[in-house]
């Protein structure tokens, strides 16, 4: 029997579902986390072998004795995973110390985690990406602008989702970054990119391959609902297009990813930009090497009427999966930020959408900064419904 350990199992709250499948696929399935037994789901309860509580998993070596405890108990471990952005180089870390295979190393980090580390494999890919500076001085900073020119992007350049992401349009801008950025972060800065943001969202077996394939567009910039305390809403797309499909498979191919579960982040440019390409274009934005946040492997399910879940189970136990994939549709999520009124109620909402609705409810509050607090998944057969449904979602009080 092989042996899985999952870091983390209990966060997001929805991914005790990759351990019940791990273990109906016959793994042994092995969990480190901070909470307590007593208050895990029993969902995840049922689905783990055994559990081992830490007092903190930013803790190293809680973790290392953690994981010493269990090759001491069930032998060699075969995988090691959270699926977690957060601890994706505490688990490469683990995967180092203890000869673990099956999964990136130390030495993979500077590429898959490094916003500026990733700008040459995409080269690799053909795939052109934002120009950059690496945040010196306001001087360093300026003589790129002049480059570029007003606006950019600063962000830490080994940073998660849209945190501590700032659009910067003046000087003055400028000069207040550089007064209140953290500390020994190292930022990265980027020409602005006039575009949306479409996913590439994939399951790959050991030798490359891409066992499932899907896509989302984010029309809502994360960053605006992180900075400005918004709304949020994207969607998963009814067929993933082609030019997405093929930047997604190359990206991969040039990272060398192979046994895992990916999000990759595209921008399609909404006008012609010198440097970039034209209109329509599918440029680089970067690669997350875990499924795509929160709710969204529910909605891969509700969108490809299948079990990402499973799949993803299934290529870890077989490299391989029968699981299939049905009819397609529109999956879209709203997350509607509590203090702000609208024209529908929360409750008037679900209701009138009843027969499109998939799931409601609270937003945990470690994910309401980048989702809002109240959020509606809805799947739709036409593109038009599914605009009027957001129109209706996020519509004002008159």
């Amino acid at each position: 029997m092989k042996n899985f350990v999952f870091i983390s199992p209990n966060f997001p709250a929805n991914y005790w579902k990759f351990c019940r499948c791990l273990k109906d696929n016959g793994l042994n399935v092995l969990g480190i986390g901070e909470q307590s037994y007593d208050d895990l789901l029993p969902e995840l309860k049922e689905s783990l072998n055994e559990y081992y509580k830490v007092g903190s998993l930013e803790n190293y070596d809680e973790v290392y004795r953690a994981m010493g405890f269990f090759i001491h108990k069930y032998g060699r471990i075969d995988w090691l995973e959270s699926n977690n952005e957060y601890w994706l180089e505490q688990d490469a870390a683990l995967r180092t110390d203890f000869n673990i295979t099956s999964g990136f190393q130390n030495s993979d980090i500077p590429r898959i985690r490094f916003k500026s580390g990733m700008k040459e494999y995409y080269r690799r890919a053909g795939i052109a990406t934002a120009r950059y500076h690496i945040v010196d001085d306001k001087k360093g900073c300026l003589d790129f602008v002049k480059e570029v020119g007003w606006p950019v992007i600063v962000k830490p350049d080994n940073g998660m989702g849209a945190s501590d992401t700032r659009k910067l349009s003046s000087e003055a801008d400028l000069d207040a970054f550089l007064e209140s950025r953290m500390p020994g972060v190292q930022y990265i800065m980027e020409e602005f990119i006039h575009a949306e943001i479409n996913s590439y969202d994939a399951i790959f077996d050991s030798h490359g391959n891409p066992i499932f394939e899907t896509g989302n567009i984010t029309p809502v910039s994360i960053m605006d609902v992180v900075n400005e305390a918004g709304n949020s809403a994207y969607y998963l797309l009814k067929e993933l297009p082609d030019d997405t499909r093929a930047a997604g498979r190359a990206t991969a191919k040039s990272f060398g990813v192979k046994s895992r579960f990916v999000h990759f982040e595209f921008f399609r440019l909404t006008q012609d930009q010198e440097g970039m390409g034209k209109k329509g274009d599918v440029v680089a934005l970067e690669v997350n090497m875990r499924p795509c946040g929160g709710y969204s492997p529910d909605m891969m399910n509700f969108a490809n009427s299948t079990d990402v879940y499973k799949l993803w189970a299934d290529m870890i136990a077989f490299d391989r999966s029968t699981m299939p994939v049905g009819e397609h549709f529109y999956c879209a999520f709203v997350g509607r930020r509590d203090g702000k009124k609208f024209r529908y109620s929360n409750e008037e909402l679900a209701k009138k959408y009843e027969s499109n609705m998939k799931m409601t409810g609270r937003i945990p509050p470690a994910l309401s900064g980048a989702m809002a607090d109240q959020m509606f998944m809805a799947n739709f057969s036409t593109k038009e419904d599914m605009d009027q449904f957001y129109a209706d979602a996020l519509a004002p009080q008159d």
